[in-house]
C-alpha cells in the first residue's frame, strides 16, 4: 500500500514539476520581490538600521528566506485550485490513483521549487558580501529548518487552494505571511521596538525561526529558539496537515 502511494505521487509529482520546467517564470517571480527587498535594505535602508552584527547582509538573509518561501506557496495554492477548477481531480478521483498521493504531489513539488528559490537567493545574497563561518553541519541545520518552514506553510497553502472561490483568492492568503517578517528580528532588533510590537514580534513564530537561522549561520550557540522554532514549525505542520485533508475529504466525499 505504501508502495503504492509513494509511486502515485512520484508520478503526479513528475507532472508538477514539468508543468513548472514549462513556466519557468514561476520560480523567476517568486524570486523577484525577497531579492528586491534584499538590494533595498542593504543598499539604501541597511546604513541607517543600528543591528549589532557586522554586515547587515548576514543579519538580514534568514528574515528574506522566509519571505522567499512564503511567496512561493502562494503558487501552490494557485496551482491547486487550477486543477481543481479543471476539473483533473475530479477525474483523478475515478483513477485507480491513491487520494492522498494528488495532496502529496501538490506538496512536494512546492518543497521542491521553493527549495529552488532560496537557494537562488541566497546566491545573490553571496554577490551582495554574504558570507558565513557555518560548517556542513550548520548549513544541514539551516536546510532543514527552511525545508520544514517550507512543509508546513505548503499545507495552509493547500487549505487555502481547496477552499478559495476565486483564483485571487487562491493566493491572496499569502500575503499576512510574506508581511509578518516585517514585525520580527528579520530587519531590526526586537530591542529597538515599542512595548507591545515588542512583546508581539519576540512572541510569533518567525522570530524563532530567524534567530535559529541566524545563529547557525554566525557558527554562534542557537539555545531555546531552535527548539521554539521547531515546535511551531511542527504544531502549524500538523494542524495545517489535518485541516486539509478534512476540507479535501469533505470536498469529495
Amino acid at each position: 500500500m505504501t508502495a503504492h502511494v509513494l509511486a502515485d505521487t512520484a508520478v503526479l509529482t513528475g507532472r508538477s514539476l514539468r508543468h513548472i520546467g514549462r513556466s519557468p517564470d514561476t520560480i523567476i517571480t517568486t524570486v523577484v520581490t525577497p531579492i528586491a527587498l534584499m538590494l533595498l535594505f542593504v543598499f539604501v535602508l541597511g546604513g541607517a538600521i543600528e543591528t549589532g552584527a557586522g554586515s547587515y547582509v548576514d543579519y538580514l538573509l534568514p528574515g528574506i528566506l522566509l519571505i522567499t518561501v512564503a511567496s512561493g506557496i502562494a503558487y501552490t495554492a494557485y496551482r491547486l485550485f487550477m486543477d481543481l477548477q479543471g476539473g483533473i481531480l475530479e477525474r483523478f478521483q475515478s483513477m485507480p490513483i491513491a487520494r492522498s498521493a494528488v495532496l502529496w504531489a501538490h506538496v512536494a513539488t512546492s518543497v521542491l521549487a521553493n527549495l529552488v528559490s532560496v537557494l537562488v537567493v541566497v546566491l545573490v545574497a553571496l554577490l551582495m558580501g554574504f558570507r558565513s563561518p557555518a560548517g556542513f553541519g550548520a548549513w544541514l541545520g539551516v536546510a532543514g529548518i527552511v525545508t520544514v518552514f517550507t512543509l508546513a506553510l505548503t499545507w495552509v497553502a493547500v487549505i487555502a487552494g481547496l477552499s478559495a472561490k476565486t483564483v485571487d483568492g487562491a493566493s491572496a492568503f499569502s500575503y499576512p505571511l510574506i508581511f509578518l517578517p516585517f514585525i520580527s528580528s528579520a530587519f531590526v532588533p526586537t530591542e529597538s521596538m515599542p512595548g507591545p510590537v515588542r512583546w508581539f514580534a519576540e512572541n510569533q513564530p518567525v522570530t524563532s525561526i530567524v534567530n535559529s537561522i541566524r545563529s547557525l549561520l554566525a557558527e554562534q550557540p542557537v539555545g531555546a529558539d531552535l527548539w521554539v522554532a521547531l515546535a511551531w514549525c511542527i504544531g502549524i505542520l500538523v494542524v495545517a496537515y489535518l485541516a486539509s485533508l478534512a476540507v479535501y475529504r469533505r470536498r469529495f466525499a
